[in-house]
């Protein structure tokens, strides 16, 4: 049983991450700042039970401060969908960007993305300069499309894909080229 959430609020310098695993009575909780070297506590309980009833219990707490379910992989069907809903999120900030229009639409829409796609930020987050050019945001459309073809799941975006592929997309593998303007 395992859990990686994200929290991410870029007008408020906001980039972490929190994720929890049990393995027999022993509950590992590792946190930190996204790009970052990460905290680990491991919690050992006196059975199975109690370190689910802790996991759970730490989950919830994570969710009412406002973290939400992300990956550090992303596998399967949902590995498809997030990739295309990570696509349509940089397509919504596309056009913010090359206006310089940093509304409130563009944060939000930026904002999803990094939960989607855990991004490193460094430790000052100006939101307006997570992107500098339309050509940062092409070249990670262009990496997020190259994911699709090579789990040959490439399909055109209004046919949903029949069969899932099982194949795992590390987050981690991706080329550092990725962020390139970080």
């Amino acid at each position: 049983m395992e859990t990686y959430l994200v929290f991410v609020d870029t007008v408020r310098n906001s980039n972490k991450f929190w994720s929890a695993k049990v393995e027999g009575s022993q509950l590992t909780v590792e946190w930190g700042r996204v790009g970052y070297s990460s905290q680990t506590k491991v919690h050992s309980l006196a059975s199975n039970q109690q370190a689910i009833f802790k996991y759970y219990q730490l989950v919830a707490e994570k969710k009412a401060k406002g973290y939400q379910e992300s990956r550090s992989e992303m596998d399967g069907s949902r590995n498809v969908s997030e990739i295309r809903r990570a696509i349509r999120l940089l397509d919504i900030m596309r056009p913010c960007l090359a206006v310089r229009n940093f509304h409130e639409g563009y944060i939000v829409a930026l904002n999803e993305y990094l939960q989607i796609v855990p991004t490193p930020l460094g430790m000052q987050i100006d939101p307006t300069r997570v992107y500098r050019t339309v050509e940062d945001i092409d070249h990670q459309k262009q990496i997020l499309n190259s994911l699709l073809s090579s789990n040959s799941v490439a399909v055109p975006q209004t046919t949903e894909v029949s069969k899932p592929e099982q194949q795992t997309v590390s987050l981690r593998s991706l080329p550092k080229s990725f962020w390139r303007h970080f």
